[in-house]
């Protein structure tokens, strides 16, 4: 028996002159865009180029005088700052904290906001109202309190204590970010779950989790840019195991003209973060939801 063909749908190419018309309708946006960015850029590359050039270079003039002479960069400097036991150690325990801080946090969090979305139990919109009344607590009302509490239970200027604290403060707004993620998923594809016998854990592991990646994707971006750039927790609640960016701030104040190893050190630290917000920023225009139902 023979098939009948599907109908092909019909492609219209446009025109050279509407493409020129779309092109220069988005022009002023690409034009702003494009200039945002530069602005954005300009302080990194002078900071690059500054951690690449010596300190006789660095004291004759700014950095824009050396752009476009490649010839008087040198990667000495970054052999220096590994040389720099202090900044070095800074480095393994900014990474440290970034880790631990990140992942104890989405671990709890995301446990927190399935049950707030999908079980149900007594008190369950009163304990949401408190998270979200938690958003509105700044860090430096719970300094002093703290400090006096690190000091009895002795996790001043220890790791674990900068993970735990980072950890708190990071906690409402990951409970509050994965609950309205997770309360988005479609209650026909959970009551399918629960029908085929899922236990709650089953459920989360195997159903919610999978479809909340892209959220704690972003969760992630987040929480590491904030913990790896922290000057103001690290230099209150630690002394001699300070992340980066209090130990940068510290030696810019002791050695102001030792830059041949505070640039390298601090395009290093800005570095990082950068890197995993490439990594993972697909996640923030992924379908939140693509494929989970048909």
């Amino acid at each position: 028996m023979a098939t009948v063909a599907e109908p092909q749908p019909v492609v219209i190419e446009e025109s050279i002159a509407t493409k020129l018309v779309r092109a220069l309708g988005r022009a002023p946006v690409h034009l702003v865009l494009m200039l945002i960015a530069i602005l954005w850029l300009i302080p990194t590359a002078g900071l690059f180029v500054t951690s690449l050039l010596t300190p006789t270079d660095q004291a004759e003039g700014g950095w824009w005088n050396f752009l476009f002479q490649p010839s008087a960069w040198t990667f000495e400097n970054y052999r220096n700052m590994f040389d720099n036991d202090s900044i070095v150690d800074a480095l393994i325990i900014t990474a440290q904290v970034t880790l631990g801080a990140t992942i104890l946090p989405i671990l709890v969090a995301s446990l927190a906001a399935y049950a707030l979305a999908w079980i149900e139990f007594p008190g369950r919109d009163w304990i949401f109202l408190t998270v979200i009344a938690l958003l509105l607590v700044p860090i430096q009302m719970a300094l002093i309190p703290m400090f006096s509490l690190y000091n009895r239970l002795s996790l001043f200027d220890t790791i674990p204590g900068l993970i735990l604290f980072h950890s708190a403060f990071a906690l409402p707004f990951a409970i509050f970010l994965l609950r309205n993620f997770f309360a988005g998923i479609p209650r026909d594809l959970m009551e399918a779950a629960r029908i085929d016998g899922a236990s709650e854990l089953r459920l989360f592991f195997k159903v919610v989790l999978p479809l909340g990646i892209p959220a704690i994707a972003s969760l992630a971006i987040f929480q590491v840019l904030f913990v790896w750039n922290d000057l103001l927790i690290g230099l209150v609640m630690a002394q001699n195991n300070q992340p980066i960016a209090p130990e940068l701030a510290s030696q810019l104040r002791q050695f102001g003209s030792n830059l041949d190893v505070l640039a390298p050190a601090a395009f290093f630290s800005a570095v990082i973060p950068l890197t995993i917000f490439a990594l993972f920023q697909r996640y923030f225009v992924q379908g939140l939801l693509a494929g989970s139902v048909k």
